[in-house]
């Protein structure tokens, strides 16, 4: 017969096991939201790839629903601190950060993992007028356009922030683009289309310079 232990499991070790569960979780909940979808995804599956029990999904998420907005706000996080750190890399003037976009987002495309963008795919799959992953969705991209106006305030453009929703449009018709036809040289032709307008922000920028110059 096997003895029974009787030494009990600290708290803090059952704190870093919790942590460790909901890191697999997560991250197994994240990579099959984005690959097969959120309504198709069932709790079985999430747990068989996360190597946890379904009671530890609900002791640390409660529902499938906290789970989901729990991937939301943590792949949120995380891209916004890989996409900034990418346009701020190697510094440089705001335009040179703000060319940076699309280099960047072509090799994201090119990822094995790349199913694009978890806020466009959460939206676009529930109801359009639920708001429960829009107001996360939005969330998310106002602070990615707050730093990308900012640069464009840098840049010296007049409507900083029409400038940043211009971008911001051609961000989010690359990821699509990129998830349809699977050819990260959509990126590229984004970039064609934004050099435009850079280059006028900073042109009117220089004629400002100079005129305040005489």
């Amino acid at each position: 017969m096997a003895k029974t232990s009787s030494k009990k499991t600290s708290p803090h070790a059952a704190a870093g096991d919790d942590e460790s569960a909901r890191g697999r979780l997560l991250s197994a909940a994240s990579h099959l939201f984005c690959k097969n979808g959120i309504n198709a995804t069932g709790i079985d599956a999430i747990i068989e790839e996360a190597g946890t029990a379904k009671t530890t999904l609900y002791k640390l998420f409660g529902s499938k629903t906290n789970l989901v907005n729990a991937v939301l706000e943590s792949e949120g996080k995380q891209w916004r601190e890989w996409f900034i750190a990418a346009m701020e890399e190697g510094g440089g003037d705001a335009q040179a950060k703000l060319t940076r976009i699309f280099p960047a987002l072509k090799s994201w495309f090119a990822e094995e993992r790349f199913y694009g963008c978890p806020f466009i795919n959460a939206v676009g799959e529930h109801d359009k007028d639920a708001k429960q992953f829009r107001n996360i969705a939005l969330k998310h991209k106002k602070i990615v356009l707050g730093h990308i106006e900012k640069l464009a305030g840098e840049l010296g453009s007049s409507e900083p922030a029409v400038l940043a929703h211009q971008l911001g449009l051609l961000i989010d018709g690359a990821i699509v683009a990129a998830m349809i036809s699977r050819d990260p040289g959509v990126a590229d032709t984004a970039a064609l289309t934004a050099g435009p307008l850079l280059g006028q922000s900073k042109s009117k920028k220089k004629r400002a310079e100079q005129l305040e110059a005489v």
